[in-house]
């Protein structure tokens, strides 16, 4: 199978993972958690992938080099799209790194849950309250606006590649098989 059609079935995987944990947030805990758990690990699976597959998966391409982005003039430009993707990563980080702070994976079927997040409490007192208390206040804000945020760039993304790069917009959404105008050319090694 060619790098970029598991490059769309992980961008799926991803995208599902992600948009069910934004709409699992307030309603369902304990889903929405295990969700974020996927969304971590999927994160390290493409830190991995991007350190030992093909050079087109590289960490590297999914930011812009913020000379070239000054000077560009027209919107098409495929530092724009950098941009947005190193927006969608930085709002990913944060909102996951932000949700294991809050609720780090059990570890072992038997553990017990345990909260980070008491470590910034007061005093004494706040950090007996644990989860209900106002310690994860503020990890809780970061946590919602980073993923409104996300929400922000991911649209912004998708109606970019609509706008410009149609052809990649159809295949990464599945509404086109592929072929030379989809997916870039691969290299030889």
């Amino acid at each position: 199978m060619p790098v970029f059609h598991k490059l769309r079935i992980y961008h799926a995987v991803l995208a599902f993972l992600v948009l069910a944990a934004y709409f699992t947030g307030d309603e369902i805990e304990v889903l929405h958690n295990w969700l974020g758990y996927g969304v971590a690990a999927m994160i390290v699976f493409r830190i991995g992938w991007g350190v030992a597959g093909p050079r087109q998966l590289g960490i590297s391409r999914l930011f812009p080099d913020i000379m070239a982005l000054a000077k560009i003039r027209r919107m098409n430009h495929p530092m724009v799209s950098r941009t947005l993707l190193a927006g969608i990563v930085i709002n990913l980080l944060l909102v996951t790194g932000t949700g294991l702070l809050m609720e780090p994976p059990p570890i072992g079927p038997f553990a017990a849950e345990v909260s980070i997040a008491p470590v910034f409490a007061n005093d004494d007192r706040d950090r007996d309250r644990g989860r209900d208390g106002n310690e994860n206040e503020a990890l809780e804000e970061v946590h919602e606006t980073t993923a409104n945020l996300l929400v922000l760039f991911v649209v912004l993304h998708v109606t970019y590649l609509l706008a410009f790069k149609r052809p990649m917009a159809f295949f990464m959404l599945f509404l086109r098989n592929g072929g030379a105008a989809a997916a870039p050319p691969q290299k030889k090694a």
